[in-house]
């Protein structure tokens, strides 16, 4: 098993988990962040951090394509370790359907 970031993490981009992360398995994009599905050790401490509900166990439902999703970006993203400001819209983007189309940007993040 292994926790994975789903789209709800897009435009929110919400830090907390980063910082209970034992392992520092998760990467910033420009507008989310995903975990290195096999760099988690499935410990689940990040889950219930996530104010956007967007952290979820690899065992759920149709949770295969997310998997992959968080492998690809994991590993063309820079580690983020360090909790930051949440983005703008962050709380009104907050549960919107939708936003892997409409928001999602593969361009990395700072990191650190």
């Amino acid at each position: 098993m292994t926790y994975v970031v789903i789209d709800n993490c897009i435009s929110c981009k919400y830090t907390d988990c980063v910082e209970v992360c034992p392992v520092d398995c998760f990467y910033e994009g420009e507008n989310m962040l995903v975990i290195h599905p096999d760099e988690c050790i499935d410990c689940g401490v990040c889950e219930p951090e996530c104010p956007a509900d967007a952290i979820r166990p690899d065992t759920e439902p149709d949770m295969e394509q997310w998997v992959e999703f968080n492998r690809k970006y994991s590993e063309m993203w820079p580690v983020i370790i360090t909790k930051k400001d949440p983005l703008p819209d962050a709380e009104e983007r907050d549960g919107e359907t939708g936003k892997l189309e409409k928001y999602f940007s593969e361009a990395p993040g700072e990191g650190g």
